[in-house]
């Protein structure tokens, strides 16, 4: 009679113990069953539609003929019919709620270029999106939609550099458009700065099944939050193959912090450059194996110079976090905020040292003087500007080069035409060197009208070049 008694009692337990579930308190309770976890983060993600029109052109069906190409060759495939005809295209991705009030975090590439941006919960609920910030840099973009007072569920920030390789993480998005997915897997590296997919990069690699349409979506840890905004994943043919990378959170932090303020994305600015060390550099400085960025250009000026950072200088560790390499540095300096100090430890001669470093945007200096030439002479049509620490960065270029350069050029022109390219850095005309746009507007109104052979000394792609061009 006991035992019947005692069965009936835990067979009541058991089955009130499977109907309520709660959230999970240690990692002995989490590997029993994820859907906890899931159901506290999955309205978080959401699914993000998008569409822009493209215009195509007309082609006439008789060019696509095989007999007709038989005679013509491709020559014709291209000779448009009727002008050009507008095509809406469509895409998918995913995208997180950190704000209740509608602030979602996805990816660049996810919205790039579109016209309309829609946003679906999970709860089926849509809503129509604005961009608020953009960055294709770190690819990452903040969108806000209009809930109208309700408040949306949110995912908390978690904090990426906790992580280690082996820890259990969830990947929830939308793969293929099939609708909201969520896969397991476990850390498999982390600091990836050699994946090639953004300019700042230090990804948390995972082996959760990532596919096409989950761009945007949650790399969650095991306490619910987020810790990785996914953005790519290593396929020779569109599927998973267990190696997919996501952006750490606290670059998301960084984000979304400068859109909220100045409604763009200003990153710090080190005014310093370097290089990986080798393993015989390591030895030389008696390191115990190769890591750090050894500092080989000071900008004048600069946050480094102020903070007395020097070259032959090891830039060691941020604020206790190790540098590997010049990609781990910038990731490093790009996740502190504005305005804030931060710690560098450095090897100098033989010796470990720190210095406080202050967090300072790149400066405007000098002012850019965007300039349209005009008149006889190569560079007809081209707009040329002063480069800055500011300027460069805005537009992708080395925030350590000084002097004028194209910022862009007028179809059909004269510059157009001779095959200058924006981001040409202009340093010599006729054997005059050239700093400023003063510089080389000064050169020209003083050729103006000659007749005869040009002489242009450009920087393209880190390579100077002459160029010799008759008048």
């Amino acid at each position: 009679m006991f035992i019947r008694i005692f069965l009936i009692a835990f067979l009541v337990a058991t089955s009130a113990h499977a109907e309520i579930k709660e959230v999970p308190t240690s990692k002995v309770q989490v590997q029993l069953s994820y859907a906890p976890l899931v159901k506290a983060a999955a309205p978080a993600v959401v699914n993000v539609y998008t569409s822009k029109t493209v215009r195509t052109r007309n082609v006439s069906p008789l060019f696509n003929d095989p007999f007709f190409r038989r005679f013509f060759g491709d020559a014709f495939r291209n000779v448009p019919k009727g002008g050009q005809q507008k095509k809406v295209q469509n895409s998918l991705g995913s995208g997180v709620i950190v704000e209740a009030g509608g602030v979602i975090i996805t990816n660049h590439h996810v919205i790039e270029g579109a016209d309309d941006i829609k946003v679906v919960l999970n709860d089926r609920r849509e809503f129509e999106a604005k961009v608020l910030g953009s960055d294709e840099r770190t690819d990452l973009a903040v969108l806000k939609v209009n809930t109208e007072g309700a408040m949306l569920p949110t995912l908390p920030l978690g904090e990426a550099d906790s992580l280690e390789v082996g820890d259990i993480v969830l990947a929830i998005g939308n793969p293929f458009g099939v609708g909201q997915t969520v896969t397991s897997g476990i850390v498999s590296a982390l600091a990836r700065t050699h994946v090639g997919i953004t300019d700042y990069s230090f990804f948390i690699q995972t082996d959760a099944a990532i596919n096409p349409g989950n761009s945007g979506g949650a790399l969650v840890d095991m306490n619910g939050k987020l810790v990785g905004v996914n953005s790519a994943i290593y396929s020779k043919g569109g599927g998973s193959n267990g190696i997919g990378f996501a952006i750490p959170v606290s670059m998301v932090r960084s984000v979304l912090s400068g859109v909220s303020e100045t409604g763009k994305v200003v990153r710090p600015w080190l005014g310093a450059s370097g290089q990986s060390l080798t393993q015989d550099l390591a030895s030389t400085f008696k390191l115990p194996h190769p890591t750090g960025v050894l500092i080989d250009t000071i900008y004048p000026g600069g946050p480094a110079d102020l903070a007395g950072l020097k070259r032959s200088d090891v830039i060691l560790s941020i604020d206790g976090y190790e540098i590997d390499d010049p990609q781990a540095l910038r990731f490093r300096l790009a996740t502190r905020p504005l305005g804030s100090q931060t710690t560098l430890e450095i090897l100098r001669h033989g010796k470990r040292m720190n210095l406080k470093f202050d967090i300072l945007p790149p400066p405007e200096t000098p002012k850019r003087e965007e300039t349209r030439i005009q008149g006889r002479n190569p560079f007809t049509g081209a707009v040329v500007v002063n480069m800055s620490p500011a300027l460069n960065d805005e537009l992708g270029w080395d925030t350590m080069t000084r002097g004028v350069a194209i910022l862009k050029l007028r179809r059909g022109s004269t510059s157009n035409r001779l095959g200058f390219r924006p981001g040409d850095q202009i340093v010599g005309l006729n054997g005059q060197d050239i700093q400023s746009v003063q510089d080389l507007m000064r050169v020209l109104d003083k050729l103006e009208g000659r007749e005869g052979n040009w002489l242009v000394g450009i920087i393209r792609n880190g390579k100077r070049q002459e160029l010799r061009f008759r008048g």
